[in-house]
């Protein structure tokens, strides 16, 4: 198999130049529009780079969950999860930041790549409470550009369309798999306690 090695190969594929609507779109700030789009999604897809590598974590909440602190602010909780921390120690090493926002039942998308830090202040945490816990730390990202993405790789999966879910018993379950994985874990368990330890630890 041969792969491109250079820039000018793969210039030569795509010779098509990106339309005024590609290139019009991506700015330094946020605008009421763009506010609008994160202010409607409750799922963002967060990209960081470190040592030892790249990682992509999923973060969901609540609709608008992702504050917008000003014009090229955000602020996003940590929320419980898995105490890996992966993307919190990328940042500390690597600022360096992407986001992915996706909205249920929209085609739009929005991206924003930028910087981040995380701060454990006080009165921020606070305003993040959400049945009387707040998030351990809050991550702030600075924005460098932004835009929404093209609705073509939502329309082509078809993505928000019912009669696509996956039905209940065609995957393996998270028991399942961790159990293949190490015998430590006993899968009908870990899947008969989920229920009541989601609950007990969504915030």
């Amino acid at each position: 198999m041969k792969y491109l090695e250079t820039t000018a190969e793969l210039e030569a594929i795509y010779v098509v130049k990106p339309t005024l609507a590609s290139t019009a779109k991506e700015i330094g700030r946020l605008t009421p529009h763009y506010r609008q789009l994160i202010a409607a999604s409750p799922f963002m897809i967060l990209a960081t780079s470190g040592p030892e590598g790249l990682d992509c974590s999923p973060r969901g909440d609540g609709k608008g969950f992702v504050r917008v602190l000003d014009g090229t602010t955000l602020a996003i909780p940590d929320r419980r999860g898995n105490n890996r921390i992966d993307s919190l120690r990328n940042i500390i090493r690597d600022a360096r930041v992407a986001l992915l926002f996706l909205i249920p039942g929209s085609g739009t998308t929005f991206r924003v790549n930028g910087t981040a830090r995380i701060t454990t202040d006080a009165e921020m945490l606070k305003s993040f409470a959400v049945e009387g816990k707040e998030p351990r730390s809050v991550v702030i990202v600075t924005v460098e550009t932004c835009y929404i993405q093209c609705a073509r790789a939502i329309i082509r999966s078809d993505l928000w369309n019912p009669a696509q879910h996956v039905a209940e018993g065609d995957l393996p379950t998270v028991g399942q798999m961790m159990e293949a994985l190490t015998p430590d874990i006993k899968g009908r368990d870990y899947d008969a306690d989920w229920p009541t330890r989601a609950k007990a630890s969504m915030w």
